[in-house]
């Protein structure tokens, strides 16, 4: 069965292993940075432009780039007692926390900036489950407290163990506060604050 080409199967059966004009596997005239010139032009034109001298290779995530990240985006970030960093987005509170052995996992959780009463917990899980049934981001669930009252989590959480470059960390943060955000919103709609009502 043949894909690419005109030449037969037998011809490189017949002492050609690479299949190609030469013997070789590469095409006559060529070298591998004319052919590789050649490539980056066919992908520029189908892909668009990449400006691939400023590519940088992915780089072990630490938590001194996630505070580096939020303090360049302008936002404000505390440091709790555990050591994990946190701050308030539209008035919810979100951790950017570390897991696994070497601290390769990110995890953006939210939480819910209300808590609600614990007969309200069928309906709270059933809202969960819609959202985790229809989208990706953000995992959604609920605890609740010793109180009796129920809290709601949002989490996007990734593995990074090959690294992350600065354009992905910057897009994984945002995907988890605003997608974070969109689900404390749309809870926001389906409980509205009485206290934000006009008496």
């Amino acid at each position: 069965m043949r894909f690419f080409g005109a030449q037969d199967d037998d011809d490189r059966r017949d002492g050609d292993p690479g299949g190609a004009p030469d013997g070789g596997g590469a095409v006559p005239g060529r070298t591998g940075d004319e052919l590789q010139s050649q490539v980056e032009d066919l992908l520029a034109r189908e892909l668009g432009q990449v400006a691939t001298d400023v590519l940088r290779p992915p780089t072990p995530l630490t938590l001194s780039r996630v505070i580096e990240w939020i303090t360049d985006s302008g936002y404000s970030y505390f440091v709790d007692s555990d050591g994990d960093v946190g701050g308030l987005w539209h008035g919810r509170l979100f951790y950017f926390l570390l897991f696994g052995h070497g601290d390769e996992i990110l995890q953006v959780r939210g939480q819910w900036n209300r808590d609600l009463a614990l007969e309200r917990l069928e309906e709270i899980l059933e809202f969960c489950n819609e959202w985790n049934a229809d989208r990706i981001w953000p995992k959604t669930y609920t605890r609740v407290r010793d109180n009796g009252m129920i809290q709601v989590f949002t989490e996007v959480t990734v593995d990074l163990e090959h690294g992350v470059t600065d354009d992905q960390l910057d897009q994984l943060l945002q995907c988890g506060l605003s997608t974070g955000s969109m689900f404390f919103d749309a809870l926001d709609e389906f409980y509205p604050d009485p206290a934000r009502q006009a008496p």
